[in-house]
């Protein structure tokens, strides 16, 4: 008898561009666009495999679902599963990591391009009139920033991490860098760093925000690391310096950040992460000065929307063979 599969939350992997043929002849399968907290339950009540992408699956829904046997995580971050629940009851967890390297580090560098050369803003400006209305050949409305000799700071400097470095460093950037975690237990480092055009210089958490004219996190959220940047540490940054978070939103104290950028402590930010997705009206960084935001769209291109769905298809296959695939628990 085949093991029933429930999607909880399948409409930000798949909101038609794709298929869920391969998943569905793996067993029966139900597939919701969205599931709210209190309906959890009751749509995974006869799931053998779940899967979900950013529905919470606490303790009471593990203890609560006696044949439940395989969590699939439709992401890379694990936050929204109690693994420790898991573990209690034998249950494995899988999630599906590198599939959106490419993407999100592409995306980070364009929203520190959008915040030094104001694309989109002057775009939008010549549509409205202002270049043909210009009494000069030429205008800009901000200030452009050139990247080039500038420090790049990168928290976490795992695929994506490194992404970002060799990037940067093509643009003629020098970057520093720590590990995601600040213990001394993990070594700095990532893949392909040798490929930079110049070498990474490891430095501790402080001498990074004190010297990188850009801060970018790319670091796991976890106890140790969630607010790792506050209001202390965005104290220590130069004035004239960028933070960016495509990671997770929790890694900022989101009330420090806005005061810093209002009072000008801080240039400017850009951010495809929040605290709360979505956010409520009152988050004070929607009214922060010079702060871009996107809505956790950097892993969303088709291409990375396929790889995560042929991984996650892939970690239920070799869960049924007997034989499960990037198990986090």
């Amino acid at each position: 008898m085949k093991m029933k599969i429930v999607v909880l939350d399948g409409y930000t992997l798949n909101p038609g561009d794709l298929a869920w043929d391969d998943l569905k002849s793996l067993g029966p399968c139900e597939i919701y666009e969205r599931t709210p907290p209190e309906q959890v339950l009751g749509r995974a009540a006869e799931a053998t495999i779940l899967l979900t992408n950013k529905t919470e699956i606490t303790r009471e829904h593990i203890q609560s679902l006696p044949k439940l046997k395989y969590i699939g995580i439709l992401a890379t971050g694990t936050n929204i599963v109690d693994l420790a629940a898991a573990r209690e009851r034998g249950i494995v967890i899988s999630n599906v990591p590198a599939y959106g390297t490419s993407s999100v580090a592409q995306t980070t560098i364009a929203i520190l391009l959008e915040l030094t050369q104001h694309v989109g803003l002057h775009s939008e400006g010549v549509q409205e009139g202002r270049w043909t209305s210009s009494a000069d050949w030429c205008y800009w409305e901000r200030p452009l920033v050139e990247l080039n000799g500038l420090t790049m700071g990168i928290i976490g400097l795992g695929r994506i991490g490194t992404a970002v470095a060799r990037i940067a460093s093509s643009l003629g950037m020098n970057v520093i860098a720590v590990a995601g975690r600040t213990s001394s237990r993990h070594r700095i480092g990532g893949p392909g760093s040798s490929e930079l055009a110049s070498p990474i210089k490891h430095v501790d958490l402080e001498t990074l925000f004190r010297e990188s004219d850009v801060l970018t996190l790319h670091c796991p959220l976890t106890p140790e690391t969630k607010h790792i940047v506050n209001a202390q540490r965005l104290s220590g940054m130069k004035p004239s310096a960028f933070l960016l978070n495509t990671s997770r939103g929790q890694l900022v104290d989101e009330d420090a950040l806005a005061v810093a950028l209002n009072s000008g402590k801080l240039v400017g930010a850009g951010l495809d992460v929040l605290s709360v997705e979505p956010p409520p009206a009152s988050n004070p960084l929607l009214r922060a000065r010079n702060c871009i935001i996107t809505p956790h769209l950097a892993w969303a291109t088709k291409a990375a929307r396929s790889r995560l769905m042929q991984a996650a298809v892939e970690n239920v296959r070799a869960f049924l063979s007997g034989k499960p695939q990037n198990v986090i628990n």
